[in-house]
């Protein structure tokens, strides 16, 4: 059964949920160690929130400039009402877009790429121009690069101790 994200979210949840943004690859005995569970209480509850749908999945971050697509830039573009839907598929077809977001204001969607070079950066958008207008800012540094949604409450990384009788 499908709970919602207020039910299904306790304290030792966000704990959990810090620590596997912070590294996905931690081992379940170690993750246990840092909130307090045994290993299969902490087993328990990443599968309860993994069919929850709160961890949606694991990804390994890659450096875009280390795989030879160093320019990267902000594709904020316009569309007309009929075509928010082509554009929006056409997005997932092309590769170099690392992200696509729909928002407000003045523009219909904000779209994050990565590129080798200015002139790659043309195809790419010239790939998107039969559907929009597009004004473009180049990232010059990312100060915040990603950061955790839930980020861990505790001010120290010492573990918790065991609670007694908590199997999940």
């Amino acid at each position: 059964m499908i709970h919602p994200p207020e039910s299904a979210i306790d304290s030792i949840d966000r704990e959990i949920l810090a620590e596997l943004q912070t590294n996905a690859r931690i081992a379940f005995a170690e993750l246990g160690r840092r909130v307090g569970l045994s290993t299969p209480a902490v087993i328990e509850r990443v599968k309860r929130l993994e069919e929850n749908r709160i961890i949606l999945g694991y990804r390994a971050m890659v450096d875009p400039a280390k795989v030879g697509l160093p320019v990267r830039a902000f594709v904020k573009v316009t569309i007309a009402g009929d075509k928010l839907t082509k554009f929006a598929t056409l997005t997932q077809r092309i590769p170099e877009v690392l992200e696509c977001h729909r928002v407000t204001g003045a523009e219909s969607f904000v779209v994050q790429v990565a590129v080798r070079d200015v002139g790659h950066m043309e195809e790419v958008i010239d790939a998107m121009m039969p559907y929009v207008a597009t004004n473009t800012s180049m990232i010059l540094a990312s100060p915040v690069p990603w950061n955790s949604i839930l980020p861990s409450h505790r001010n120290d990384k010492q573990p918790r101790k065991r609670r007694p009788s908590q199997t999940s």
